[in-house]
């Protein structure tokens, strides 16, 4: 619509608010709804038109007009709540000559309350036939064109509110989220779990490898760091003696963005004393499962692959997996010199540090061409210590780490592992971590000692899982960028907003 256009529509709706006053009226909130859309379908779609005729309904329903069919003494208005829609039948002989007059007035987007009795029109579709209708509140703005929606995608993420009101797909997205986070919780709840808050400001980032959002705390006097994961402090609770706890929250990385980040995100993260590896991906596995059930989607097609929810997920080492892809490799993933041999014949951009090991350079081949493969639910296991700061060695090879990640349609939507718990191996791998970022790893984070002189108070052995929620919900609801299952993404700011 031409900047024109949009000026002169407004201009009539606002001659249309200021008829309404001049006659008393001034957005009303004294009307009281009975019934919504989908309540009044659920109960009545399959009712005896007679019955409805000889023991009428009465009801009272509001929402937004987003149809009107106005036909001299009879009109129809499509009424669309939060759960629905449903059809107001308006007639002159019912309303009265002056109140169906008004109705003409009527604009697409108003919020109006209607009162009437349900029966159903000549082609069967269930209705309110009004007795008494009323405007609510006067919608100022023209909505996008009924049948185009929003075309411009930028424009329906910076102005969800429009998105949501012409497309209802949308509503139905956010709606399964609210379902997947609620079945996340209540299925930790169910297992014993304790649902605790942690800060977001933090003196010193920790708990994952990753830029932080720095801030200044004015009374303070210092600077202060937005959380990049709530790990740490939740392992600090374990020490305290809760034995199983978790965190559902936002958290904060200063990285890209694209189809799978978004600097603020949201991670559920649980830990539970007395538990290892197998018990993490155990708990991980039906957590994500119920999930799927919550969602209606313990079967979904993803980039043209059918992902099965119910069936066991996958079990593969990393050294495993990259020899599958690298059979060179087998039986060699400490060499160090072969690895970034091959890492870089195959991976001619890689920007290695000095200070990489083996570890490392397994990693980094398994990024590159393994991750991207792994379709099925599947989880990894056994990562490098080098590139595992928290996690505890396997005792069988400490060159390995009891820790997994779980990946479903290529992209990594859970890490977890047995928690390390030695506070002298912990310091020395935080003092490996503070040598890489001296070395030029941005991502690496600092040394915590106030972490170590925690575990020195003694942590029990734990299991601790991340998951990705938002990438989760992307694969649960059907949808490729994390933009979609976020109902206010972060944009560039603009300064003329459309």
């Amino acid at each position: 619509m031409s900047a024109k256009g949009l000026a002169e529509q407004i201009a009539a709706r606002r001659a249309k608010l200021a008829e309404l006053k001049e006659a008393g009226w001034n957005y009303p909130n004294d009307f009281a709804k009975t019934h919504d859309a989908a309540a009044l379908h659920a109960g009545y779609d399959d009712a005896d038109p007679e019955a409805l005729e000889r023991e009428p309904v009465s009801v009272r329903v509001a929402g937004r007009i987003v149809a009107h069919r106005v036909m001299g003494k009879t009109s129809f208005a499509k009424l669309r709540d939060g759960t629905g829609e449903i059809q107001l039948f308006l007639n002159a002989g019912v309303l009265g000559a002056e109140a169906y007059a008004a109705t003409k007035r009527w604009d697409l987007g108003d919020l109006v309350g209607a009162e009437g009795e349900l029966f159903f029109t000549r082609t069967g579709e269930l209705s309110v036939r009004a007795r008494e209708v009323r405007v609510l509140v006067k919608c100022l703005r023209p909505l996008p064109e009924k049948w185009h929606g929003i075309a411009d995608r930028e424009l329906r993420y910076r102005k969800r509110y429009l998105d949501l009101i012409a497309h209802p797909e949308v509503r139905a997205v956010f709606v399964k989220r609210a379902r997947i986070i609620q079945a996340l919780r209540e299925g930790l709840l169910r297992r014993g779990f304790l649902e605790v808050e942690t800060p977001i400001l933090q003196a010193q980032p920790g708990g994952a490898a990753a830029r932080p959002f720095v801030t200044h705390h004015n009374a303070l006097d210092h600077d202060f760091y937005l959380r990049i994961a709530p790990e740490l402090f939740l392992k600090r609770l374990l020490v305290g003696g809760f034995e199983r706890v978790f965190e559902l929250g936002r958290n904060f990385r200063n990285e890209g963005i694209d189809t799978l980040h978004n600097p603020e995100f949201t991670m559920l993260e649980f830990y539970a004393a007395w538990g290892r590896m197998d018990d993490g991906m155990a708990m991980t596995e039906a957590l994500v499962r119920e999930a799927a059930r919550a969602a209606d989607a313990l079967e979904v097609e993803w980039r043209g692959q059918r992902l099965d929810f119910t069936r066991p997920f996958r079990r593969l080492r990393m050294d495993e997996a990259v020899a599958e892809r690298f059979p060179e490799v087998r039986g060699q993933v400490k060499n160090k010199a072969l690895l970034a041999t091959v890492c870089m014949r195959e991976i001619p951009d890689l920007e290695p540090l000095p200070i990489w090991g083996a570890g490392h350079y397994l990693a980094a081949l398994f990024e590159h061409f393994v991750e991207p493969e792994l379709s099925a639910p599947t989880f990894i296991t056994h990562f490098p210590v080098d590139v595992s700061p928290l996690a505890r060695r396997d005792p069988e090879d400490p060159f390995f780490t009891e820790r997994f990640e779980l990946f479903i349609g290529g992209h990594e939507i859970a890490n977890g592992f047995s928690e390390l718990n030695d506070p002298d191996d912990q310091r020395e791998r935080f003092l490996a971590q503070q040598r890489a970022r001296e070395a030029g790893d941005a991502e690496a984070a600092p040394a915590d000692e106030d972490f170590v002189e925690a575990l020195e108070y003694a942590m029990p052995p734990a299991v601790g899982v991340g998951i990705g929620v938002d990438r989760l919900v992307m694969l649960l609801t059907g949808q490729y960028s994390i933009r979609d299952v976020l109902l206010f993404p972060h944009l560039r700011p603009r300064k003329n907003q459309p």
